[in-house]
């Protein structure tokens, strides 16, 4: 299967569809028939399920950076999905388009979450 993520105006995700891969045989066939589907002319541009940071997860050949979601960016200069930043501390990693923490991630085997008022990892707590 084949997802596209429709942009609007501002380079935004607005929705991610599937379409058949006998459909979508190549990125602009997946283009006309969902705009011929919706009786539009959206700007959709391809995204690939299995790709993260520039990485495709099965050994493939990655597309766009990151697989689209609801709410991501797209940059046509980098040709990359961006997701939201989750802080307004974390820093664009350019090569994958992923935002990072200014502290890495503690590795003790603890869950922790980001706390921004004091730009550190804090241990998370249980919600029963």
């Amino acid at each position: 299967m084949a997802h596209f993520a429709k942009i609007n105006s501002e380079n935004i995700v607005e929705k991610v569809e599937v379409v058949s891969n006998d459909i979508a045989t190549t990125e602009q066939a997946g283009v006309d028939f969902l705009n011929n589907f919706y009786n539009t002319n959206d700007n959709w541009k391809k995204t690939s399920y299995n790709t993260r940071g520039g990485v495709h997860l099965l050994g493939g050949t990655a597309f766009r950076k990151n697989y689209a979601g609801v709410g991501y960016t797209y940059d046509e200069s980098k040709d990359a999905f961006i997701p939201p930043k989750p802080s307004a501390t974390w820093i664009l990693n350019e090569a994958t388009c992923i935002w990072e923490p200014p502290v890495p991630y503690p590795n003790d085997g603890q869950r922790y979450q980001w706390n921004e008022d004091t730009q550190n990892w804090q241990i998370a707590q249980d919600v029963n």
